[in-house]
């Protein structure tokens, strides 16, 4: 059995961050022929859970870079990475020193999911929020108001690059801690940042799924440096031409821009589809 990965953002999706009407038809194509295929994505499920949809995603789906691996058809998780609230405190702490605001993704034992944030404090942050906001099935809840007890997936945040790179500086001797940034607006100076638990990774996660699968061969597609672990465990890796400079370094061949759809024709004559 092969299996295929997809990262979503600047690999599967367009530009306009939907699955594209020649993707959608190169999916079903896949499935027709047998073809496994499934998700390794920086978002959180319920982030992915609208783009999905329809489109064939029936194995486990990796989320928020490894923290969970969620199964569709039993709706259940088969593994997670969480942190707990002390875990984060120092990094909370950076956060608030340099004005910007957490946003800390939760889950609870009965897998209903949260966001708790304090006051926001930029349009940036309140169009985030406004996000945040528009996904279903996530509840968005004043900092004031989580648990000690709760289970953290990521703490998510945007601003200044400045900002973005001082907190990534303070954060540097929390072991247990891993970040991925980027930047938010192109050329406007501002950055996103995700931070979790170092232990979750798409390459762990994928690593399990091919252990509990029975995976021969792993496919993989991704742009960023978050793709980096599967790149490396993967028998063969695809970045396309709006990668960065570092994954295609890594990757076995660059492939079409993602806004070109170049992950679907790739597909069409990788598998004669």
């Amino acid at each position: 059995m092969e299996l295929i990965v997809f990262d979503l953002d600047g690999t599967l999706l367009d530009r306009s961050s939907r699955i594209s009407t020649y993707t959608q038809e190169t999916l079903i194509l896949l499935a027709e022929k047998g073809i496994a295929y499934t998700v390794a994505t920086g978002r959180s499920l319920h982030a992915a859970q609208e783009i999905l949809t329809g489109h064939g995603f029936l194995l486990p789906h990796i989320y928020s870079n490894g923290v969970l691996i969620w199964d569709p058809r039993a709706d259940t998780l088969l593994m997670d990475n969480f942190l707990a609230l002390a875990e984060v405190g120092h990094l909370l702490e950076a956060i608030l020193a340099q004005g910007i605001t957490p946003f800390i993704t939760c889950m609870n034992s009965k897998q209903e999911h949260f966001i708790f944030h304090p006051p926001v404090q930029t349009e940036m942050e309140e169009r985030l929020l406004t996000l945040f906001q528009a996904r279903p099935r996530v509840k968005i809840l004043p900092a004031a108001q989580m648990p000690a007890d709760v289970e953290i997936s990521n703490v998510s945040m945007i601003g200044p690059g400045s900002k973005i790179e001082a907190i990534q500086l303070a954060m540097s001797s929390e072991e247990h801690l891993v970040a991925y940034s980027g930047p938010a607006i192109e050329n406007s100076g501002m950055k996103w940042m995700d931070v979790h638990h170092c232990k979750a990774s798409k390459g762990g996660a994928v690593t399990l799924l091919r252990e509990q699968l029975g995976v021969s061969k792993v496919i993989c597609f991704g742009d960023s440096d978050n793709d980096l672990s599967m790149f490396a465990m993967a028998d063969e890796a695809y970045a396309p031409a709006n990668a960065l400079a570092v994954v295609k370094s890594a990757a076995t061949a660059v492939i079409g821009p993602h806004d070109a759809d170049g992950i679907a024709h790739f597909l069409r004559e990788r598998f004669a589809l």
